[in-house]
């Protein structure tokens, strides 16, 4: 069972964080190379018999400062958190990315922040690591203050796979990509969007194949089309085998990305339950069907290939 964790919105923590080996990031989706630093600071807390503390931001600055920018995420804010806590970090600090945050200087984010409230001993981030006002703080800065400040920078060796660097970036264009197998692998899990079931226009029911409609919000739009899924219902924690088809259904001229799930061996109301989608596997792309019976075949063929993935 999961250790339940200390998670602050601010820096004011209490005394016992203090003086703490601290992870500051992003850290969206937490991946092998997110999981990798986290290991390292692992065997600091064991060594020096400290606690782990992570600073990370929402929303991720890069959507602050760009309002367009609306389906970025490879994580919910919740299943990060829920991360962390597999990770055995001891607390959180989940700080609010504003206007009056980001106006803060890279200096005044070292002295006053990581030194002066956290006291932090050892300090980890990523090699691409940038932040404070105008991101002109950067990994050289964070070295140059380790001896005024008295803590010790950590900055390991990215996490390389085939010569390529691991990063979020390169797991969205994966997604993007339809290279789920891929995506998963780095991950070191199943890629699983969170969502609520909505009401919708009731078309998969009227075709013979009723389906969850799942607003994905601000998650990355994988490449449009269908997947075999796992579904779990959140409070049930009941499992279901599935497919799902995410994208703008061409078929009936939607405009919104969706994502609908239809359930194997599974009667009864969702509406408004929670579920976690956990994708499998990429089957085929979106495609606009002639008619009603054209698409009902397809999706007879899929639920077909989707019930001999493992």
């Amino acid at each position: 069972m999961v250790k339940k964790i200390k998670t602050y919105k601010n820096f004011k923590i209490n005394k016992i964080h203090k003086k703490s080996v601290i992870l500051v990031g992003n850290f969206d989706g937490l991946h092998s190379g997110h999981q990798k630093l986290f290991k390292e600071a692992q065997k600091y807390k064991k060594k020096f018999k400290l606690k782990v503390g992570v600073v990370t931001f929402d929303p991720i600055p890069k959507m602050f400062f760009n309002k367009k920018i609306k389906n970025y995420r490879i994580s919910s804010v919740d299943q990060k958190v829920s991360y962390f806590k597999k990770l055995e970090v001891d607390f959180i600090i989940n700080k609010t990315f504003n206007k009056q945050f980001s106006e803060i200087t890279c200096h005044k984010f070292i002295k006053e922040i990581l030194s002066k409230e956290l006291k932090a001993k050892y300090i980890f981030v990523s090699n691409n690591f940038r932040f404070g006002y105008r991101r002109e703080g950067d990994v050289k800065l964070l070295k140059y203050y380790q001896s005024i400040c008295d803590y010790k920078l950590i900055n390991p060796k990215p996490l390389k796979k085939n010569k390529k660097i691991i990063s979020s970036t390169y797991i969205r264009k994966l997604l993007e990509q339809g290279n789920l197998d891929k995506a998963n692998k780095i991950l070191t899990r199943r890629w699983t969007i969170n969502g609520k079931v909505e009401k919708g226009r009731m078309m998969g029911k009227k075709i013979g194949f009723p389906t969850c409609n799942i607003d994905i919000g601000n998650y990355v739009i994988a490449k449009p089309g269908v997947y075999a899924v796992k579904a779990i219902i959140n409070k049930t924690k009941k499992i279901y085998r599935g497919i799902a088809n995410l994208g703008y259904r061409p078929t009936f001229n939607q405009k919104k990305i969706l994502l609908e799930v239809n359930l194997f061996n599974f009667s009864g109301n969702l509406y408004n339950k929670k579920l976690s989608v956990e994708f499998l596997k990429f089957i085929r792309g979106e495609k606009k069907f002639i008619g009603i019976d054209e698409l009902r075949s397809q999706i007879k063929k899929d639920i077909f290939i989707a019930k001999k993935i493992k």
